[in-house]
């Protein structure tokens, strides 16, 4: 069975900084509002395809896994000792659904929130991604199967309700809340991407339609270049 650590595609990385965003230019010494520490190796990744989603300017604070996340200077950011977490001004926010909602419902301009009509599938399915989703994917990278006299007390049941029901989401329209991309796209998609590439997920007609739809959207690219070039940065560096 996969190792569930290689389903998050990057390297570990030293402390560095960097500022993000080609498509925003600013003074070096200006301090850019939002600060992302990640590591390419984790769901950063998807933070860092929100952030471009956005289109404001941002730094980055990436982290080598193992003493540097758990110290007493990040654990104060983050007392998890994880990435990403996402600070903005004098507030942070942890958790990859939260700074999707979050950066989706602070920067409204980027048309990323949900609309009235459009809450329900919204809040919905992002929660049922990071909870059900997560849970039943990785549990199911791990080899760990859910007896049929537990389901009930886990929080999803069992692997195949939860892909039939991810299945049929998104299925119904071509985005997870309608006819409109927004934010809870990039949470939902990044599992689905990742799901279809290190097969956690079947390679269902509705998965691989989903995915195509936006696995070539600008700021996709664009994190992703982003994330790859820290992460042959810090190959070079060892």
């Amino acid at each position: 069975m996969q190792n569930p650590a290689a389903l998050l595609p990057g390297f570990f990385i030293s402390f560095s900084r960097e500022k993000a965003h080609p498509a925003t230019s600013y003074r070096e010494d200006e301090m850019a509002e939002l600060k992302l520490y990640t590591n390419p190796m984790s769901r950063g990744r998807i933070a860092r395809w929100m952030l471009e989603e956005i289109g404001k300017p941002y730094d980055v604070e990436i982290l080598d896994f193992g003493p540097p996340m758990k110290g007493p200077d990040y654990c104060t950011i983050n007392p998890m000792g994880k990435v990403p977490a996402l600070r903005h001004g004098d507030a942070v926010v942890t958790e990859v659904a939260a700074i999707c909602a979050y950066l989706a419902t602070t920067f409204p301009e980027a048309g990323l929130a949900p609309h009235p009509n459009e809450r329900a599938n919204f809040f919905r399915w992002l929660f049922f991604t990071s909870g059900p989703v997560e849970a039943a994917l990785s549990n199911h990278a791990l080899g760990v199967e859910i007896p049929a006299d537990k389901q009930g007390m886990v929080g999803y049941g069992n692997y195949d309700t939860v892909v039939n029901t991810l299945e049929k989401a998104v299925s119904q329209h071509p985005y997870i809340t309608g006819d409109r991309f927004t934010a809870a796209d990039v949470y939902v998609g990044s599992h689905v991407g990742w799901g279809l590439r290190f097969g956690t997920l079947p390679a269902r007609g509705a998965f691989v339609a989903y995915w195509d739809r936006l696995k070539d959207r600008p700021a996709m690219k664009r994190a992703t270049e982003l994330d790859e070039a820290a992460a042959a940065a810090t190959q070079h560096s060892y």
